[in-house]
């Protein structure tokens, strides 16, 4: 009589993988395939901008009338335009521009939304009033209107374009700050800090702005997208960026002919195309962002 010899039984158990918030963040981040071919889409357009001056055959101001509005060629990659200026290199510099708008514009808008915010929630009273009742004047205005003007009053310049539409869109990150500030303001740790004589400047680093980093981020990315539009709005009317500086606006400004239209696309498909990626890839990314650091989303995080 044979026995077959049973092997003993092997425990299998799961190891518990414990991750902390980064981590889940970013995994999440990466299972939206949009927004991580936004964020390539965005490294490849900066890295192009950056980089221009190497990658380009020409210069984007030099202007030869003898080379006027040509077609692609093994010379000029896109064409050239209406003053014979290369349009290729014209579109790699004025990434440059229309990147330092939308990145610098949003930055100054978060940073004042963000200080104004949390002072609004943290002190209350007649500040928050203020500055509440301020982003809803703010807000009540036609941006692109009200920046027109601004530049038909001030001239057309990188700095005014900036400083504009940076005082158009805080009040937006305002408002995320302020309602995530009233959420952790009876806190018991605040209080504690408070109580141990913490300045309300030391609270607002400390524990308010980490606490609405987040959500302030996501905001940040619809802001870029926003200024950038702006900035290609305003300069394509002629009240943004001045020549001979090239933005995808101001050469967008030639596709106002009829005819370029319809004849000679290397003139205006080139920037529509490049605010189009860059716009649709910011959106993109923000949309990963706003799910990665949703809480509700932690629990589907494996």
């Amino acid at each position: 009589m044979t026995v077959e010899a049973q092997a003993p039984p092997v425990a299998t158990s799961r190891a518990t993988v414990h991750r902390s918030p980064r981590q889940l963040a970013w995994r999440r981040f990466q299972r939206n395939k949009l927004a991580v071919i936004g964020a390539a889409v965005l490294i490849l357009v900066a890295l192009a901008a950056l980089l221009a001056p190497w990658i380009a055959r020409h210069s984007p101001t030099a202007v030869d009338l003898t080379q006027f509005r040509q077609p692609p060629s093994a010379e000029h990659w896109l064409g050239t335009d209406s003053a014979g200026r290369d349009v290729f290199a014209r579109l790699l510099h004025a990434g440059r521009i229309s990147l330092f708008v939308g990145l610098l514009a949003s930055v100054l808008a978060i940073a004042l939304g963000t200080v104004l915010g949390a002072l609004a929630g943290l002190v209350g009273g007649w500040i928050d009033m203020a500055v509440m009742r301020s982003a809803d004047i703010v807000l009540a205005f036609p941006s692109l209107v009200v920046i027109v003007v601004l530049a038909g009053v001030i001239g057309p310049s990188v700095t005014v374009l900036v400083l504009a539409i940076a005082a158009f869109e805080w009040p937006t990150s305002a408002r995320v700050v302020r309602a995530v500030t009233l959420s952790l303001r009876e806190r018991e740790y605040l209080q504690a800090a408070k109580s141990v004589g913490a300045s309300r400047w030391w609270l607002i680093r400390q524990h308010i702005i980490p606490a609405a980093l987040p959500p302030v981020v996501v905001v940040g990315t619809v802001t870029v997208a926003s200024a950038v539009l702006l900035e290609a709005a305003l300069s394509f009317l002629g009240l943004g960026v001045p020549p001979p500086q090239s933005s995808w606006g101001n050469m967008l400004n030639d596709a106002q002919n009829l005819t370029i239209v319809e004849t000679m696309p290397w003139l205006w498909l080139p920037p529509g195309i490049a605010v189009a990626l860059t716009v649709l890839a910011v959106n993109f990314v923000g949309d990963g962002l706003r799910d990665a650091v949703d809480p509700r989303q932690r629990t589907a995080a494996g």
